[in-house]
């Protein structure tokens, strides 16, 4: 069985490019992407318990990213056709200067999300694409309607005045865009920003599926399309 593995972890890197050597030194085995930032790192890699092993060893050992967990699934099939390291300005790119994502919102476990949902004084926004929403979502979510995250601060400035001293929940994939998100809200003068710890992929794999609020499927970056409640890849032909 291939196991995939999804992380982030916002620390700073000194030498991105020294760490990207490291990372090549031990990804042999190994097939995905993964980012590497003054801001730190962010992936989704396959391959055998052992090779991805060697690989979390190896960015563990980093200051800052010795907490990193990544969040596993399976897969019966390999999930990508190479392996890809690259150096970007951003692990994710919501192009705003000085955002320290470290800095982040309030995060809700997974069992407690449904609470949130069921709150009506809290806006919940899904902070991913309208082509990742119009798979799947929470009811009641608010759709930016955004193509990239980096158009989500336009959106933004376009509704904050309805918005800003509302509650905002936030959701996205794995938890990445929502961590950066709510560091970047918080740092323009909103109230305290929730966020799904976890993301969507925490909340298929803990919740169980007669107690999930969720609809449809989870677009993932890679050969599996779409998953469902446990983490279990969908057919490509949509998720029924």
């Amino acid at each position: 069985m291939i196991q995939v593995a999804a992380f982030y972890r916002f620390a700073p890197i000194a030498d991105p490019g020294a760490l990207r050597d490291r990372l090549l030194a031990v990804t042999g085995e190994l097939r995905g992407t993964i980012i590497v930032a003054g801001e730190g790192v962010n992936g989704t890699v396959s391959g055998t318990a052992a090779a991805l092993d060697g690989l979390f060893a190896v960015l563990r050992a980093e200051p800052g990213m010795a907490g990193l967990t990544p969040r596993l699934s399976a897969a019966t099939e390999p999930a990508f056709g190479r392996m890809k390291i690259r150096i970007k300005a951003e692990i994710v790119t919501l192009g705003q200067d000085g955002v320290d994502a470290r800095a982040t919102g309030v995060k809700i476990a997974a069992r407690d999300w449904n609470a949130v949902l069921a709150d009506p004084g809290t806006v919940v926004i899904d902070t991913r694409n309208g082509f990742e929403v119009a798979m799947g979502t929470f009811p009641g979510a608010l759709d930016p309607g955004t193509r990239s995250f980096r158009e989500f601060p336009a959106w933004w400035a376009r509704h904050a005045e309805a918005l800003r001293h509302k509650r905002i929940a936030m959701f996205c994939t794995g938890g990445i865009r929502c961590e950066k998100a709510s560091a970047w809200l918080q740092a323009q003068g909103s109230g305290p920003v929730l966020q799904l710890d976890g993301g969507i992929l925490g909340y298929l794999a803990e919740v169980a599926p007669e107690d999930s609020q969720w609809r449809g499927g989870c677009f993932v970056f890679d050969e599996r399309v779409a998953l469902g409640p446990g983490l279990i890849a969908l057919p490509q032909d949509g998720p029924g």
